[in-house]
């Protein structure tokens, strides 16, 4: 559904990607692992065709998008569920408009089914009381479930999470994970989430990738035998093997 193949990736005379290479089944959870600048958030983009890679391959849903025309990427995209770091909500609409936005404003759906579409989603995820609040009326948390029902209103065929749990408390964060878990269960969604918040993911997800100065530098079940820990202090990631 998702390959990358021998992709670098160099901007502004700074080698971002180096030489990544991985594949993402039909139906598989994956967690894209790695410190803050290890180019995470770059692989969403490259995979939405936002940006354009220097070197290598790029397959999305059976086709090959590093010469796609932007009209053709907008297709593409359509397939596509984006929860973006932030949330990334429009600050002057409500809920409902939110929700609603992509698919009166480039979908063109009919407004009757619009308003069916979002308020199903909304019931789904528990937000149905809050169409007429505006993000600002809203916890960090509740905002961040309604980025991911704006992301699955269109019944894409893969999320894409940047980071879903930065700058949530534990609470907050426990509840996207289970709606996260939820929607993987209830509409086997491809999922790829973003996180330098590891040990909330490890129990949720099929696959890890850990993201390091640019290379995959682990790809594979996720499991006791693996620790993963964030230095603080500089952003490097470690990997300690603990069977034997």
């Amino acid at each position: 559904m998702i390959e990358f193949q021998h992709v670098s990736l160099s901007l502004h005379n700074r080698e971002i990607l180096k030489d990544v290479s991985f594949r993402i089944e039909k139906g598989e959870s994956i967690l894209l692992a790695g410190s803050s600048g290890a180019g995470k958030s770059t692989i969403l983009k490259l995979a939405l065709g936002l940006i354009k890679p220097t070197s290598g391959r790029i397959w999305v849903f059976g086709r090959e998008i590093t010469r796609l025309s932007e009209k053709k990427l907008m297709k593409l995209r359509q397939y596509f569920g984006t929860v973006f770091q932030g949330g990334a909500l429009f600050d002057s609409l409500t809920v409902e408009q939110n929700v609603g936005f992509f698919l009166r404003e480039n979908l063109n759906v009919e407004e009757t089914e619009v308003q069916n579409r979002v308020r199903r989603t909304l019931q789904f995820l528990g937000l149905d009381k809050f169409l007429t609040y505006l993000p600002s009326q809203l916890s960090g948390g509740m905002r961040k479930r309604v980025a991911i029902a704006r992301a699955i209103v269109t019944n894409p065929q893969a999320l894409l999470y940047d980071e879903p749990t930065a700058g949530l408390d534990p609470i907050a964060a426990r509840r996207v994970i289970d709606l996260i878990k939820h929607l993987r269960e209830s509409f086997q969604v491809t999922s790829l989430i973003v996180s330098h918040e590891i040990h909330y993911f490890l129990d949720i997800v099929d696959r890890m990738l850990m993201l390091k100065d640019g290379k995959i530098i682990y790809d594979g079940e996720p499991n006791l035998d693996i620790v993963e820990y964030f230095d603080e202090a500089d952003g490097m990631v470690s990997i300690q093997h603990l069977a034997g």
